[in-house]
């Protein structure tokens, strides 16, 4: 096990839910961020995609730009008696599809080989993430605003560009034709609402495609390309790429999205892909990221790629990461997207495969 051998480092960092790939997808968003309020989150971060793919973008948009703002929001207290899950018994048993049968794979709305889309099943002992810290939290920020009752405030957050953002403001024509299509239909369904349209293009053209903070850099592909490369975990064999993606690097972990696959590279060559039926892996510690450099790749909220149906986001409190995976009604999603003629089904029937 790749083991951390120095103490745990003590920072004041808000608690920050990083949350990517929702694509559309309200069901699966709405359990991820009840469960991220219950766990504490005092701070929410994007990293772009909040539409494609799905059959309501409108109202992932209406959430996102609510919690990842500019400036401190407040937020409903949750009642400690409620449950973020969805019931696990309603919740089809993993699918596990064979390579051979899958042919190519749509990943991010570009034909790929599906190998660099499955996650690697066995783990060298001693590629695995920093060993699990000792118990106790770090010291978080102080939030700025008054408590008010019934609520609790975020700290400020942010939302970046994904390729399904730069794809509605620009052209989809690099798109595979059935992102293609969910694309051209997404454009047509944000006019939908008059009033409120002015200010989903407003935000979802005003989105960086970068940002960092005192500890970590993120963005929603890599590090030299932000918006639209690809890191998946066999990438941890390619030197060349990964010495570029740590170049680019400003800090020393990035936290990305896009590929829709969880996991931790390391610039010393060693990796981490969190797996089982555990709701939560972690927290672990990242280890001195001077001494090797991390990517983190946080997974999909809206659309999972590993096998796993599940929703995936991570949480981040300055050192220590933990994987977060919930089941969701994925079949609820997925008749969203039946119902509406313009979408292909095959975008429907992923959902309950996690593929």
């Amino acid at each position: 096990m790749r083991l951390n051998s120095k103490p745990h480092q003590i920072l004041s960092y808000p608690l920050t839910a990083v949350i990517s790939d929702i694509h559309g997808n309200r069901q699966a968003l709405e359990v991820c961020l009840r469960d991220a309020e219950q766990r504490g989150v005092e701070r929410f971060v994007c990293l772009g995609d909040v539409v494609g793919y799905g059959a309501e973008p409108r109202a992932c948009l209406e959430q996102v730009m609510t919690r990842c703002v500019a400036e401190p929001t407040a937020v409903r207290q949750l009642n400690p008696d409620e449950t973020a899950e969805f019931d696990p018994g309603a919740v089809d048993d993993l699918t596990q599809a064979d390579g051979d049968a899958m042919g190519t794979a749509e990943v991010g709305g570009s034909t790929v080989d599906p190998e660099s889309a499955m996650l690697e099943t066995v783990l060298d002992g001693a590629a695995i993430l920093a060993a699990k810290t000792a118990e106790g939290d770090s010291p978080r920020a102080e939030v700025s605003k008054e408590p008010v009752a019934g609520t609790q405030w975020l700290e400020a957050g942010f939302c970046l560009k994904g390729n399904h953002e730069e794809a509605l403001l620009n052209s989809p024509e690099d798109f595979n034709p059935k992102a293609r299509a969910a694309i051209e239909w997404t454009k047509e369904e944000i006019w939908r609402d008059k009033s409120r349209a002015d200010a989903y293009w407003d935000f979802i053209g005003d989105l960086p495609e970068t940002a960092a903070d005192e500890r970590a850099m993120y963005a929603h592909g890599s590090p030299r390309d932000p918006v639209r490369e690809y890191v998946v975990p066999r990438d941890i064999k390619d030197t060349q790429k990964m010495a570029a993606l740590f170049a680019a690097m400003t800090r020393g972990v990035c936290f990305i999205g896009h590929s829709h696959v969880p996991a931790v590279l390391y610039e010393d060559g060693s990796y981490f892909v969190p797996k089982g039926e555990d709701s939560a892996h972690g927290p672990y510690a990242l280890g001195d990221l001077e001494e090797s450099r991390a990517i983190v790749n946080v997974g999909s909220v809206g659309q999972p790629r590993d096998g796993d149906p599940r929703l995936s986001y991570v949480l981040f409190d300055g050192d220590n990461v933990t994987f977060v995976r919930l089941p969701y009604d994925h079949a609820s999603a997925a008749e969203s997207i039946r119902r509406v003629e313009a979408l292909p089904d095959f975008l429907a029937d992923r959902l309950a495969a996690g593929r």
